[in-house]
């Protein structure tokens, strides 16, 4: 909040601050425990006919009456991390996208539209870096037509919380009727912490491939030649300039057992290696089998020059991010997956699919 050389409390923000990160205090008529008070930090995506709307890191939108702001300022952007690795948004997106790359895409203007098949909403959104060069109605009506002929519902994968993330673009979708499906976030890390706990623990094969052992224990059960595709990504390797080296790691299972015991997949691009697919048989959870995946993977990721990890894990996997956290990782921003509303079918349009595309953290 904002406090006078007087000491009193001021609104120091107008609609000519939309666009910038803010803090306001605002009055609440019922408060829990007799609260009269509400603080509120984030990107002001609004100030219209009386009522401000700010969006939260976690996407989250909250709307503030003007009538009730009692303090408010404009905020620096969020700090970097001390710890770990630094990186901007754009790059972190760069990364990512190149590490679960679809099997067809096409620009629209600084805009990806990318597809394939319906298999996971990350592979089958708009990843929107940058300007459309449409005006946005014009842009939406496009993704939605190009999605559409594929047979495919609409998605624009957006990201808030960190600087030059869209939460702006959030707003505007949300005006439009587009829904927020499901909310994910980046983890970032130092890749050498997770390949020291690699000392002692179970043996891992490492693999260009994923076979049909890996397979088994994959939670994304009838993968078909689109999913292959997509999960074998930049493969040969590190042979093969200017693309990803990816890597399937798998903890063989008891004699007998249908499926590993656990499994892991791993995407290394320059500096960065991306983390996906860490599954373990629920029987043998707690023995360290993620620890060793991981670790394994991150081993050879620094034999390939990377330094830094980052993963993407869903807000309420709560075992995960209990795991990522004991491993070194922090959030670094969320991801959000907004679908386009229904629209009323026409005479020869293409069908909108209403089937699930998979989670959007893989």
């Amino acid at each position: 909040m904002e406090i006078s050389a007087a000491g009193r409390l001021e609104v120091r923000i107008t609609a000519a601050d939309v666009g910038k990160r803010v803090s306001v205090r605002s009055l609440i008529e019922h408060g829990p425990s007799g609260e009269k008070f509400s603080d509120t930090l984030g990107v002001l995506t609004s100030w219209d006919n009386g009522v401000l709307r700010i969006t939260r890191k976690s996407g989250e939108s909250v709307r503030v009456a003007e009538s009730a702001l009692v303090a408010g300022k404009v905020v620096p952007a969020a700090p970097a991390r001390r710890l770990g690795p630094a990186a901007s948004y754009g790059e972190l997106a760069r990364v990512a996208a190149r590490g679960w790359r679809p099997v067809e895409s096409e620009r629209l203007g600084e805009w990806e539209l990318r597809a394939a098949a319906g298999f996971t909403r990350r592979a089958n959104s708009v990843l929107p870096l940058g300007d459309p060069g449409l005006p946005l109605d014009d842009a939406l009506t496009a993704v939605r037509g190009w999605y559409a002929a594929r047979g495919l519902p609409a998605y624009v994968q957006t990201a808030t919380g960190a600087e030059g993330t869209q939460e702006l673009l959030c707003a505007e979708l949300e005006r439009r009727g587009w829904v927020r499906e499901v909310t994910a976030e980046l983890w970032t890390g130092g890749l050498a912490p997770v390949a020291d706990l690699g000392d002692g623990t179970p043996g891992v094969l490492l693999s260009r491939d994923a076979d049909e052992a890996w397979l088994a224990r994959y939670r994304r059960k009838g993968v078909g030649e689109v999913a292959l595709r997509v999960l074998g990504g930049g493969s040969p390797g590190a042979s093969a300039p200017g693309k990803p080296s990816v890597w399937f790691a798998t903890v063989p299972g008891e004699p007998g057992a249908e499926a590993p015991a656990a499994i892991g997949r791993c995407v290394v691009d320059g500096r960065w290696a991306g983390f996906a697919a860490v599954e373990v048989d629920p029987a043998r959870r707690r023995e360290g089998l993620a620890t060793a995946v991981m670790a394994a993977l991150a081993a050879r990721a620094l034999e390939e020059g990377a330094s830094a990890a980052w993963l993407q894990v869903e807000t309420d996997n709560e075992g995960g991010r209990a795991l990522y956290d004991r491993l070194g990782f922090a959030p670094h921003h969320a991801y959000h997956h907004y679908r386009a509303p229904e629209e009323p079918a026409s005479e020869g349009s293409a069908p909108d699919s209403s089937a699930p595309v998979g989670d959007g953290a893989s």
